[in-house]
């Protein structure tokens, strides 16, 4: 229920399928992360104990990014840091994905609505590289 996309030795993408439930909290992400992945999971009357987030500053190098797919089937394109189209994963209703590093493109397969978190501020045209790939008409899907 959790996919870890991968390659040459390098996690581009957590995707948590909509399926998944596991008691207590889990985390997927490593502590070193910018963006953090959890799930939590308690029964009625749990207590989370009340807190503040105390001002810590952190250097954020790389913009890693979350999507929740409400509604819709959306097909994510992967891509090394070359440019390179890699293989392809299908998202549907319920999931999550973690972008964490390389590059990504998406073709909407079914009429989508998503969520999307990431850090700020946005940088404006600096913040990404556009490249324009033909995806292959035979593409790898990866699940």
């Amino acid at each position: 229920m959790v996919t870890k996309i991968e390659h040459d030795g390098k996690l581009l993408a957590l995707i948590l399928r909509a399926g998944f439930s596991e008691a207590g909290i889990t985390f997927f992400t490593p502590t070193n992360y910018s963006q953090q992945l959890g799930y939590m999971k308690h029964k009625s009357g749990h207590h989370i104990v009340p807190h503040i987030h105390n001002e810590i500053k952190r250097d954020v190098i790389l913009t890693q990014e979350t999507l929740l797919i409400k509604k819709g089937v959306l097909r994510v394109d992967f891509y090394d840091d070359s440019q390179h189209y890699l293989f392809s994963s299908i998202l549907n209703a319920g999931d999550i994905i973690l972008l964490s590093s390389g590059g990504h493109g998406f073709e909407i397969i079914e009429d989508i609505e998503m969520v999307e978190i990431k850090q700020g501020p946005y940088c404006g045209d600096s913040d990404k590289t556009r490249f324009d790939v033909s995806v292959p008409k035979n593409l790898i899907i990866k699940d």
